[in-house]
């Protein structure tokens, strides 16, 4: 007699490679699972601040991820079911299709996911089905962390990465099921649906030609990016030295959209990276890859850790400080127009986009939180609502970083101008996303408020009109004491993403 089915809940684990529930899905149901995504309106919902809590892009990106994931099902021989609705109400109608004995899922660290995760395994109690949830986000698993608590976090990364790189292993991934057997009879796996079905008013904007990169969602672009970057361009070589790079596509990896989706899995970036150390060059941007991922896995870990804190307004330190809730300049702030150039050319990208280079978003974050001191949560719901790789617990937890209220008790001023001067010192970078300044000389080109309206008028710029006066007095924003730092090296494999949550 043949098992009953298992249902596998996709979440943020669009793949069929180490995908840890589909693995024991398969084997514990000898191949007979039903594969489901939920589209959730909860998660694509406007938010209170007038903005989708995750955008348009970001479900272009998913839809791609489902048709990718639907595809490699169908070679093992079954498909992908998907559906819209909350997950509570469609698994359990499902169960009740099929007959299925369980449902297994992915954890989320996060409070929202974890509501939902929660309802699900209620639900499933009233329609008799046992429900197995899995660790598989990460680098290193929850159970090989060596603290007896997750409470034990280190407050510091550096001392959470000496820990597990001393007292933990990274566990092999696992290979995908070799088959997997029919949809269960009277479930059909459909079109994936459009964008309206993640939120009535999406409708994708056409592609900006100066983009960086195309990012396609999906397990095979993943899996194509990752060996085109470490393999075909051999990029990984120099990564420590290109990582804050703003214009080239092999500056950093840009793996981050695909990681954040779950359409590849960090254990096999990972097992890519060893392959590459032993095959071609081991050195200190090889290391530092696997540096980022550990970073990645740090947010999460935190996430799962401090709970609701990482939403607060005090953060997961209580801080009490007073933060400004000034609409109108927070608004030219999320469109560019803050008169400050990197900054405004960084916000640019990301809403022509959806992506901003680490070393970006380290900026805008500060000059939200730290220079114009206004409410840091409202841009990290922002990055949420706009970013192509959204992560709850990099978004906020870089949040919290930048903003002082979060891990590592240092309190950073990143200073946007020497930043600029240092990492854009041509202005390309702005000259690409501020074109009104085109015509700018390059020692002017981060300042063009320091320059009289005359001149700027030379230079066919009319301050107030053709370019934003500065949204704050920029000759007193920076005292001497403001550090301008470096930045704590995250790359584009896991950094600030966004609640990028």
């Amino acid at each position: 007699m043949s098992p009953q089915p298992i249902i596998v809940w996709l979440r943020n684990d669009l793949r069929v490679d180490d995908n840890e529930a589909l693995w024991l899905a398969a084997r514990h149901a000898e191949g007979r699972v039903v594969p489901v995504y939920c589209i959730d309106p909860r998660q694509w919902a406007d938010g209170p601040l007038g903005f989708a809590k995750m955008g348009v892009r970001r479900a272009q990106f998913i839809r791609e991820s489902l048709a990718s994931l639907h595809a490699s099902l169908v070679r093992l021989g079954a498909g992908l079911v998907v559906r819209i609705g909350h997950p509570e109400v469609v698994l359990a109608q499902l169960v009740a299709q099929v007959d299925a004995r369980a449902v297994y899922f992915h954890d989320e660290p996060t409070t929202e996911e974890q509501a939902v995760a929660d309802a699900v395994t209620a639900a499933m109690r009233g329609v008799g089905a046992t429900v197995q949830s899995v660790w598989g986000a990460t680098l290193y698993h929850i159970d090989d962390l060596p603290y007896r608590e997750l409470e034990m976090l280190p407050e510091v990364f550096t001392n959470f990465r000496k820990d597990v790189e001393r007292q933990a292993r990274i566990r092999p991934p696992r290979d995908a099921p070799e088959t997997l057997c029919a949809l269960s009879e009277g479930v059909t796996a459909g079109e994936v649906p459009p964008l309206t079905a993640f939120n009535e008013s999406f409708q994708l904007p056409e592609a900006d030609p100066r983009a960086v990169m195309v990012f396609q969602g999906g397990e095979a672009a993943a899996v194509a990016r990752l060996d085109a970057y470490i393999w075909e361009h051999d990029a990984l070589a120099s990564y420590k030295e290109t990582r804050n790079g703003l214009l080239e596509v092999n500056d950093s990896t840009k793996l981050s959209p695909w990681l954040s989706a779950g359409c590849i899995s960090p254990r096999r970036v990972w097992q890519q990276v060893q392959s590459y150390e032993q095959r071609r060059v081991q050195n200190e941007s090889t290391y530092w890859l696997i540096f980022e991922l550990i970073w990645r896995d740090y947010f999460r870990f935190l996430g799962a850790a401090v709970g609701a804190r990482l939403f607060r307004l005090g953060g997961i330190r209580g801080r009490t400080e007073v933060w400004r809730q000034d609409r109108g300049m927070f608004a030219r702030w999320c469109s560019g127009e803050t008169g400050v150039p990197f900054i405004d050319a960084n916000m640019r990208e990301l809403n022509a986009t959806g992506f901003m280079s680490n070393r970006g978003r380290q900026n805008v974050a500060s000059f939200l939180a730290k220079t114009l001191q206004i409410d840091w949560r409202w841009g990290a719901a922002y990055f949420e609502s706009m970013l192509l790789d959204v992560d709850p617990t990099s978004n906020w937890g870089n949040w919290q970083y930048v903003s002082g209220v979060g891990s590592d008790p240092r309190d950073r001023v990143f200073n946007v101008i020497s930043q600029a001067k240092r990492y854009d010192a041509e202005g390309a970078y702005v000259r690409r996303w501020c074109p009104e300044l085109a015509e700018l000389p390059s020692e002017h080109l981060h300042e063009p408020y320091l320059l009289q309206d005359r001149a700027l008028q030379r230079h066919g710029i009319e301050p107030g009109v053709t370019w934003p006066r500065p949204v704050v007095d920029m000759k007193t924003a920076y005292p001497k004491r403001s550090s301008s730092p470096r930045g704590r090296g995250r790359g584009r494999s896991g950094r600030a993403r966004g609640r990028s949550r």
